[in-house]
């Protein structure tokens, strides 16, 4: 596995994170509804080697709750998404969003997991379904190493207006 080395500190950086998605099927009230679907909550620990299986266990179940441990998501970070952690990190809750579809019976299945304000919005836009689940420490820790090592916020220039009169004014006596 390959980590990169953090600059102030002697302290190796995991380069990627296995993550688990906890989905819990509710009995609903909604009368149009059977069942209602959330996401509840993520798991993380280093990638150590090629644990890309994909797996649907379930993990509890109680008065008509089910919860499925949905396992086998990589989680990388970009450095090109570095803003979009960073207001992440700095929002009141920082969340991991779980991007999920629906299978033929309205079944949400996860695809991605993601760090990403931006990511997630974009496929928000596109009407997938995304849940947002608090971010656990570990995640928090690790993208907060990656922000401090890769992102340099950009500077706020003040734009310099135009004067389109003085523009009009010699047009006008050019003609």
């Amino acid at each position: 596995m390959f980590q990169e080395p953090h600059g102030d500190l002697d302290e190796a950086v995991p380069s990627q994170f296995l993550i688990s998605v906890v989905m819990e099927c509710t009995p609903s009230e909604n009368p149009w509804l059977d069942v209602t679907w959330e996401a509840v909550g993520v798991t993380a620990k280093v990638l150590d080697g090629d644990s890309s299986n994909r797996q649907v266990t379930l993990v509890h179940e109680r008065d008509g709750i089910k919860q499925y441990l949905n396992s086998g998501f990589h989680l990388q970070l970009f450095v090109d998404e570095c803003e979009s952690y960073y207001h992440n990190l700095c929002s009141p809750s920082p969340s991991c969003f779980v991007i999920a579809t629906e299978d033929s019976e309205g079944i949400p299945i996860p695809k991605i997991v993601s760090l990403s304000f931006d990511e997630a919005h974009a496929y928000l836009e596109v009407e997938e379904q995304v849940y947002a689940v608090a971010m656990p420490p570990e995640l928090y820790r690790w993208c907060e190493l990656f922000v401090l090592n890769h992102y340099v916020p950009e500077l706020k220039k003040k734009r310099r207006l135009t004067n389109w009169k003085q523009g009009e004014s010699q047009g006008a006596h050019n003609e």
